[in-house]
């Protein structure tokens, strides 16, 4: 049985307790974070549709190559073990097995850098930056993210044209199998271009960091 008199007002106690102002606050609080479209009440903009829908593309295409190129080294290892036990076992020294190795460390590093970039795994070397507040951060890379996407844009299209030479002129490797270029070409334009692109989600995304956006 509720007794009345123990509210200070003479009304129940589950009343009372929930008509002060820090009730009242917190209530304000929980009401405007757990309801729907609560970002846009707390008068956060977003960037503009496309460019959210771009981050989201370039970032799952990243990471689905970049599960790809993370098998890579299982098939880095078979060409490994074939020529070592070729040479240890059998006396002779196979020069496909010891190529294709470096074709696929090739592709493995070329398709797992939209990957490292995505996942922040790449060496960074700095003084001050690791001080930075996330939000300076933000703004340092903003700033100087163009001279990265100009490096990587001016490597992109040496890397079509480059395949393209060896399309149209049948380009093999100088050793005695002589393996096609073209193939490792394709891939490096391919990953290189992925790069790129994710160098420029990245980019966005600091943009809406720095201006205090969301880019979700």
């Amino acid at each position: 049985m509720t007794r009345e008199s123990d509210s200070p007002i003479g009304q129940p106690a589950e009343s009372a307790a929930g008509t002060g102002p820090a009730m009242t606050a917190k209530s304000e609080l929980v009401g405007r974070d757990s309801s729907p479209g609560s970002e846009a009440g707390a008068g956060v903009k977003k960037l503009p549709g496309f460019i959210r829908a771009y981050v989201r593309f370039t970032d799952k295409l990243g990471l689905r190559v970049g599960l790809v190129a993370m098998a890579l080294t299982f098939v880095l290892l078979g060409f490994l073990v074939e020529a070592s036990v070729a040479r240890l076992v059998f006396g002779v020294s196979h020069i496909w097995s010891t190529e294709m190795a470096m074709f696929t460390m090739s592709a493995y590093y070329l398709l797992g850098g939209a990957l490292s970039e995505q996942d922040d795994y790449h060496v960074r070397m700095d003084l001050v930056y690791s001080r930075f507040s996330p939000r300076k951060k933000a703004i340092s890379d903003v700033i100087f993210a163009p001279i990265l996407i100009f490096y990587l844009g001016s490597f992109f299209i040496s890397a079509v044209e480059s395949t393209v030479w060896a399309l149209d002129y049948k380009q093999v490797n100088y050793s005695p199998w002589a393996p096609p270029m073209a193939p490792i070409k394709i891939i490096m334009t391919f990953g290189i271009g992925l790069m790129l692109m994710q160098i420029m989600a990245i980019f966005f995304r600091d943009v809406a960091k720095a201006l205090g956006r969301s880019i979700e």
